[in-house]
């Protein structure tokens, strides 16, 4: 395999509207980022993947854009953008912006234009049809809108609000590529894409995902604004199986560096109501899940790494114990991710445990996917209940991953000198990230430590490059797996559960690498008679 630099690259997520308000107007902002690069340095990221910034009408977040070249003003200015893109280049810090090219904003300059008439020039941007077919929108609802103007429906995939591109108009794609040799051009680092297995999509034949003009558009991408630059590409492909994450990240086909595949994201939804109503937590699927990914690659792929982003669940919640295993249990899944193939992702607030949020109305949520299937499943449906609902809202909706960064103690968490768009959660007095400096057995600090090990030091290149082997495949509440580089051997165990484990693995350990408790349990080098507390997680070298 050809070494890129974004192979032992460690991502750092930022939700831009959550992360720090410097202005006091409720938002974060560029310049709030700005001012923590230097905590974002010490944890020792190399690359912050931004959440869009551009100009918008915010229906979705900001996924919903409405000028691809242009600052919303509630983040700040584009001289802000190339000064964080200036500071973080100074501390060795890339900058990968997020584009949405699957939909627009309908407040887009192209869009406006498009609903003026049939024949307007910017008419085949967007996807018009005289009657809508039974095409659903992932966010609730028909995937179709009338425009009373010309008497058609425009294609949407997500909101009304996010008209779906045409990207069987070779036009879109030039105006495209434009924009993204543009943003090269400032200085960025690379691109996450996405939802970018939709812009393949055949509407009249009912295929969305993975249509099959997506390839040869990626190809064509990569020719045009990729191609003999040393960027990184991540593409989200919520339907990717190894065999497509395969066509997509094989350097020799020269689309993408790695994508997001979300089939261990979706382990614990109900096969009808989705996240709306999570099952219980299967270790043994998921280490099937994470194996599979982890040996499907032999040079001809990628992995991208991650428990958390902006549209999942906080994994201390989800998978942990948030409550008297909080730390312990966040440095488990932490562990168990950086032990891996492939290139890590963090998303803000993973680093010092923030947790889900129960707040005490629907009101207090803001995103347009709860509201949406709120209204589908509760209101029109009453497939769920208001109390079931909530329940999956509590576990699995997105704005667990919204509330406010938990920077210290102090009011609103100190996110912000005004009201926060969104509630900070409650429990900001004990978790945040003046309190995890301070703290030399933090969760930060383990995760600074992963980082570290992956980054230098004698067993980089086998973290980076070595085979992955899983051991126990159906052992309930043991994970663990050997990760081997010539002659070097790592062994990482873990115990997922709230009770003590005994296990005997044929084993010799040279030494600890990494422990998430201070004190190891029983001698270095008797693997055979292994005693692990509840959610310990070591990382043994082994002779």
């Amino acid at each position: 395999m050809e070494k890129k630099w974004w192979h032992s690259a460690v991502v750092y997520q930022v939700y831009p509207r959550s992360f720090y308000d410097s202005s006091g107007d409720g938002n974060g902002d560029l310049v709030g980022i700005i001012s923590k690069l230097d905590y974002l340095k010490k944890l020792g990221i190399d690359l912050i993947w931004l959440s869009p910034v551009y100009l918008s009408p915010m229906k979705d977040n900001g996924y919903d854009i409405a000028d691809y070249q242009a600052i919303d003003p509630r983040f700040g200015s584009l001289e802000d953008m190339r000064e964080l893109i200036a500071q973080a280049k100074q501390r060795d810090i890339g900058i990968m912006m997020d584009l949405v090219l699957n939909h627009s904003s309908d407040q887009h300059a192209w869009f406006k234009q498009s609903r003026q008439s049939r024949d307007n020039p910017y008419r085949d941007y967007y996807i018009w049809r005289d009657q809508p077919s039974e095409l659903r929108s992932i966010f609730g609802g028909s995937a179709w809108q009338y425009d009373s103007q010309t008497e058609q429906y425009y294609c949407h995939l997500f909101a009304d609000a996010q008209p779906d591109l045409n990207w069987e108009n070779p036009q879109v794609a030039k105006e495209i590529h434009q924009m993204i040799n543009w943003w090269t051009a400032q200085g960025v680092a690379g691109f996450r894409l996405d939802v970018i297995d939709l812009i393949g999509k055949q509407i009249d034949q009912g295929i969305t995902e993975n249509g099959p003009r997506l390839h040869p558009l990626l190809q064509q991408m990569h020719q045009a604004c990729f191609k003999d630059k040393a960027l990184v590409t991540v593409g989200e492909t919520w339907g990717a199986t190894p065999e497509l994450a395969k066509l997509y990240s094989d350097p020799a086909r020269q689309e993408l560096s790695m994508v997001f595949q979300f089939e261990h994201a979706a382990i614990d939804w109900h096969p009808q109501h989705s996240k709306w109503q999570p099952q219980p937590f299967n270790l043994v699927a998921l280490k099937q899940v994470l194996t599979k990914w982890q040996t499907t690659f032999n040079g001809d792929g990628w992995n991208a790494l991650f428990w958390n982003n902006h549209d999942l669940p906080r994994i201390v919640s989800r998978w942990g114990n948030d409550q008297q295993y909080r730390q312990r249990s966040a440095k488990l899944f932490a562990t168990l991710l950086h032990g891996m193939q492939g290139t890590p992702y963090i998303y803000q607030g993973e680093e010092i445990a923030m947790t889900n949020v129960r707040f005490d109305s629907l009101e207090d949520y803001d995103d347009i996917e709860i509201k949406n299937n709120y209204q589908e499943k509760v209101v029109e449906q009453q497939s769920l209940s208001h109390q079931q609902f909530m329940q999956g809202v509590y576990a699995s909706a997105r704005d667990n991953a919204r509330t406010p960064m938990q920077w210290n103690n102090s009011s609103n968490a100190g996110f912000s000198q005004g009201q926060p768009w969104l509630k900070v959660n409650p429990n900001y007095p004990e978790i945040n990230v003046a309190a995890a400096l301070d703290d030399p057995q933090s969760v930060f600090y383990h995760y600074q430590k992963l980082i570290a090990l992956r980054k230098s030091g004698e067993f980089s290149e086998l973290l980076i490059y070595g085979t992955y082997q899983l051991l126990l495949p159906e052992h309930p509440q043991i994970f663990a797996y050997l990760r081997q580089y010539k002659q070097q051997r790592l062994l990482v165990v873990a115990n997922v559960s709230e009770v003590d484990q005994r296990l005997s693995l044929d084993f010799k350990a040279k030494q600890v690498l990494l422990n998430n408790l201070q004190q190891p349990q029983g001698a270095v080098n008797r693997l055979d008679a292994l005693q692990l507390a509840p959610y310990q997680a070591i990382i043994y070298v082994l002779e």
